[in-house]
């Protein structure tokens, strides 16, 4: 018996074909593939319909307002964005890298935690010391959508460390957990007692910081562990969102204190102590062993730490 094999002939295929789909999958939009690639929408949209034709899939289907990927798009995604990652990487100039100069697109996920307290810092230091680059901020959902770090997709993130083959990590700060409450809450004064804490409900934010639902548990892990039990009254995703229902009920929100200070300081809200003083998050700088080399990401890893590490730095004098 004779197996038939079949051989791709890659002469015959624009590479540009491959990095405009990949580009195209992980914004889930033409509009957004074709501000990202600095093209026009219609020559995003040509080259899907030509890579449509080649793979025999329709890869991208409407869905609402976006564009949803289908079961053969996300099979082939992180291959195709790892294979991009590698083609770049051989055919860019081995010359030396000019931070100053560099009009390099990065990108970092993270919560809108640190999207509220870290990205302001983070972005006042890239104008300093990377004019000419662009930074793509991202939420954890959409670098879980688009395969994870290790994906052509996200070059790094803020969350939890990961203790895994192919990741590094640089510790970045610890964060208290603080309680935010609306301003003229009645059962709640300088602080949130434990009295208060088994009679009152909270707003339970859930979110990825590094693995889907580790904040969440961790939080929960911690609580129970020192008799403390929370009942839920709203589950919402994200750290804004719950300050803002917090403000116009008697639910309490757990956050970590950078971000709930940011919060207090635009909404009719207030921070204060919960009773496990010692409940704090820590918060690492993630990245994934395909990025580690990368000039223009190392230098983004050296002004994220150090504009967070200034950032907490006591005051002198």
């Amino acid at each position: 018996m004779i197996t038939s094999i079949t051989v791709v002939n890659l002469s015959s295929i624009d590479l540009n074909l491959l990095h405009v789909l990949a580009v195209a999958l992980e914004e889930r939009s033409a509009t957004r593939a074709a501000r990202r690639l600095g093209v026009t929408q219609s020559a995003v949209s040509n080259a899907l319909a030509r890579a449509r034709d080649l793979l025999d899939d329709p890869l991208l289907v409407r869905d609402g307002r976006g564009m949803a990927p289908t079961p053969a798009a996300q099979a082939i995604l992180p291959e195709l964005a790892a294979a991009m990652h590698k083609l770049r990487s051989v055919l860019e100039p081995r010359r030396p890298f000019d931070p100053r100069s560099s009009t390099r697109e990065l990108s970092l996920a993270c919560a809108d935690n640190s999207q509220l307290a870290d990205v302001p810092p983070i972005a006042a230091a890239l104008a300093r010391e990377m004019p000419l680059a662009r930074l793509r901020v991202v939420s954890i959902d959409a670098l879980m959508a688009g395969g994870g770090l290790s994906a052509d997709g996200i070059d790094m993130a803020i969350g939890l460390r990961r203790r895994q083959p192919g990741f590094r990590a640089a510790p970045l700060y610890e964060d208290p957990i603080a309680a935010v409450v609306r301003r003229d809450h009645p059962a709640v004064g300088k602080r949130l007692t434990r009295r208060a804490f088994a009679r009152l409900a909270f707003i339970d934010v859930h979110l990825a910081l590094g693995r889907p639902g580790a904040g969440h548990a961790f939080v929960e892990h911690a609580l129970r562990a020192r008799g403390l039990v929370r009942r839920i009254g709203l589950v919402v995703p994200g750290f804004a969102a719950a300050a803002m229902a917090a403000a116009g009920t008697d639910l309490v929100a757990l956050m970590p204190l950078r971000a709930a200070r940011a919060l207090a300081s635009n909404l009719p809200v207030r921070v204060v102590e919960q009773p496990v003083q010692d409940l704090r998050i820590d918060l690492w700088l993630v990245w994934h062993e395909r990025t580690h080399e990368d000039p223009a990401a190392a230098h983004l890893r050296k002004v994220i730490v150090e504009a967070l590490r200034a950032r907490d730095r006591p005051a002198a004098g």
